[in-house]
C-alpha cells in the first residue's frame, strides 16, 4: 500500500490530456500497489495564491500567526507531500513551461526550513524518499528534435524537485497531440509506455 498524491494542473478538465495520462499512471500505480490511498487536489480549481508579500511574511517568519489562512494552506500543502509516497504531477506545456497554478503550489511547497535548508555545504533538502510521476501533455515533440530547447516545464519541475531532495522522478510524455499526423496517437503511446 502506498500513499499517492495526484496534483492536476490543467484548466482543460475532461478534454485534458495530461489528465488522462496523469489517471492512467495511477491506474498502474494502483495496480502495482492494490490498496493505496490516493488524494488529489486539483490546482487549476482550487488555486493557491501567488507568491505575494503576505505569502512570503507568513510562510518565512516565525512569528506569524498559526492561524493565517495562507499559511494554513501553505502548510497543509506541505504535509500532503511529506505523507505521499508517490507523487503523480499532470503538466500541460503551456507556452514552454508550467501552468501559473501550478508554480503557485510550488512556491507554498518549496519553502527554506520546511522543504531545504542551507548548510555549510550548501542547499540540503529535507523532502526525501519520494517518487515522482510527471505526466506531461505538449502540442509538438519536446522531447528531441528542434523543439527541445523551448521545454521549461519538465527540466524546471526536475531541477525543483531536485532541490527539496526528490530524484526518483519519471517523466512520462504525450507528445504532438496537436499535430495532425500524431494527434489521435500520443495519449495511447504515453500510456503503453508508462513503467512502474
Amino acid at each position: 500500500m502506498k500513499n499517492i498524491l495526484h496534483v492536476i494542473s490543467s484548466p482543460s478538465g475532461n478534454n485534458s490530456i495530461s489528465i488522462k495520462l496523469g489517471n492512467a499512471i495511477l491506474e498502474k500505480l494502483v495496480a502495482e500497489h492494490p490498496g493505496s490511498s490516493i488524494t488529489e487536489i486539483n490546482v487549476a480549481k482550487d488555486q493557491f495564491p501567488h507568491l505575494g508579500e503576505n505569502l512570503i511574511k507568513v510562510t518565512r517568519s516565525a512569528a506569524a500567526p498559526s492561524d493565517d489562512e495562507a499559511l494554513v494552506r501553505s502548510n497543509r500543502a506541505v504535509q500532503q507531500v511529506k505523507e505521499a509516497d508517490i507523487i503523480v504531477i499532470g503538466v500541460p506545456l503551456f507556452n514552454f513551461g508550467i501552468p501559473s497554478t501550478l508554480k503557485s503550489w510550488l512556491d507554498n511547497v518549496v519553502r527554506p526550513g520546511v522543504a531545504f535548508t542551507y548548510g555549510e555545504n550548501g542547499v540540503q533538502g529535507l523532502i526525501t524518499n519520494k517518487q515522482v510521476y510527471l505526466a506531461v501533455a505538449s502540442g509538438a515533440i519536446y522531447s528531441e528534435g528542434p523543439m527541445k530547447d523551448f521545454d521549461f516545464g519538465a527540466p524546471y519541475l526536475e531541477k525543483v524537485l531536485n532541490f527539496i531532495g526528490v530524484t526518483d522522478i519519471t517523466v512520462v510524455r504525450a507528445e504532438g497531440v496537436n499535430m495532425p499526423n500524431l494527434k489521435d496517437i500520443a495519449l495511447q503511446k504515453a500510456i503503453d509506455s508508462i513503467a512502474v
